[in-house]
């Protein structure tokens, strides 16, 4: 037997996932409390405990890890405009696995660098203009954050005319330069930017958040959880030279304080008539929903949908579903067993929450006129043809009712400008392995796949 064990240090637990790569099969799983404030080897220790008496005394040839732990990895960027390389920018950080705390278009502000600080970013993207327009801006906050107390890595990955002179103005910082996120108009280069944040990740950021006491019991840590669960998502989508992926798909994980939106697919108009607006949105898009989340962030859910709506999809009064939230948010594990009532909640903010993420994450279409007659624009990915979707999340795998919740992502007539998709299979997550897969998947791509394959829980078409 030739066994691996991977490690998601997440900010609440810590998630152990063990594999055999000969039989490719799972050997268990564990999780315990993050010890992140004392010493993750603490939960980490208990999480091995855990493993051990499912598992017995295994020998692991490797030991991977990633990790969202003390918040993951947060990041800041400014752009010039927002709809072009501040959206670049975004799209940058978040294929990164970050999670982006504030977003900065034009020039920045004494009242911008004070909101910067105050959100303590892990690194700072500083972008700006195409190859050889604009320098002004750049350069403009560039001069800010050299002034400043700023002490957070800055990658530079805006024009290329005022890169270096960025560089010069930032002499002091800690400060890497990256080819351009957005070179010409309504062109997109982030995978240069996305490997280097990773890599100031493993470097500096591992350290900072004190996982180095970890460190020599693994063979690496090596990305971000959200970056292991696109990367999971890449491999089961688009599969390898030896096995078969699945096809485009859309994934959904559903957290306590966030709900998580990736698509595998490439989302462009279909019919002639058809006119796209924008950027390019990328194969592999990734977006972040920070005020959707089952606990943390369940006021977002009722004020997205209205609490008539999760009425109505739990069957509870307002001012039964007022006196549960109360609940909930004075005790953030609350978790719904033996109360009926609670459950019911549950489905209808999981129902809510999985709606109003995947509408945001996917494009939309409207009609016009020209001189040529009827047209329409479509903005952002049309994902109507996307035949399979994959969920994972507390809210989602621990409950009967999966397939009536996953059926809120859907396309509904009710809302025909949404380019959700139309119909889907359903693979759910049961065993928290996604993150798993997606370390498995740097050294071993075939084993990680048709692991997913395996323990996937498959369901046919949902309507």
């Amino acid at each position: 037997m030739k066994a691996v064990l991977l490690i998601d240090f997440g900010s609440t637990y810590t998630k152990l996932t063990a594999v055999d790569l000969d039989r490719e099969e799972l050997l268990g799983t564990a999780s315990s409390f993050t010890t992140i404030e004392t010493d993750v080897n603490d939960g980490l220790t208990r999480a091995l405990a855990a493993l051990r008496e499912q598992t017995g005394e295994v020998q692991y040839t490797e030991t991977y890890a990633c990790s969202s732990a003390a918040g993951g990895l947060r990041m800041v960027t400014s752009g010039l405009v927002p709809e072009l390389t501040g959206e670049a920018a975004k799209l940058a950080s978040l294929g990164a696995g970050a999670k982006v705390v504030g977003i900065y278009a034009f020039q920045l502000t004494e009242d911008d660098l004070e909101e910067i600080l105050a959100s303590k970013p892990d690194i700072f993207l500083l972008v700006g203009g195409t190859d050889g327009g604009n320098t002004a801006c750049i350069l403009h906050n560039a001069r800010v954050l050299a002034a400043s107390d700023a002490d957070f890595p800055i990658v530079i990955a805006g024009n290329r005319t005022a890169a270096r002179e960025c560089e010069r103005i930032l002499a002091g910082k800690e400060v890497y330069v990256c080819p351009n996120v957005m070179p010409r108009f309504g062109v997109l280069n982030v995978e240069p930017t996305q490997k280097k944040i990773r890599e100031i990740f493993l470097e500096r950021i591992i350290r900072a958040k004190g996982l180095s006491a970890a460190q020599e019991l693994l063979s690496d840590i090596m990305m971000p959880t959200p970056s292991a669960v696109l990367a999971a998502m890449e491999l089961l989508s688009n599969g390898t030279a030896c096995e078969s992926g699945i096809g485009e798909l859309v994934g959904v994980d559903v957290g306590g304080a966030t709900t998580d939106v990736y698509s595998i697919a490439d989302g462009m108009p279909e019919h002639m008539n058809t006119v796209y607006k924008g950027l390019p949105e990328p194969h592999s898009k990734r977006t972040v929903e920070g005020d959707i989340g089952m606990r943390y962030s369940i006021g977002g859910i009722i004020e997205a949908a209205g609490i008539d709506k999760i009425a109505a999809l739990s069957g509870l009064s307002p001012a039964r579903i007022t006196e549960l939230v109360a609940l909930i948010k004075a005790d953030k594990s609350t978790v719904p067993i033996e109360n009926g009532d609670l459950e019911a909640l549950d489905f209808a903010l999981a129902s809510s929450a999985v709606l109003e993420a995947v509408k945001r994450h996917a494009g939309s279409i409207y009609e016009t006129y020209t001189m040529m007659g009827q047209t329409f624009v479509q903005e952002g990915k049309n994902l109507t043809h996307v035949k399979n979707i994959v969920v994972t999340g507390g809210s989602l795998i621990h409950t009967k009712r999966t397939a009536q919740i996953v059926s809120h992502a859907l396309y509904s007539p009710s809302d025909p400008a949404s380019l959700r998709p139309k119909q889907a299979n359903t693979w759910v997550d049961r065993h928290y392995i996604l993150a798993a897969m997606g370390l498995l998947s740097t050294h071993h791509p075939d084993a990680a796949l048709r692991i997913m394959k395996k323990e996937l829980e498959y369901h046919g078409d949902s309507e």
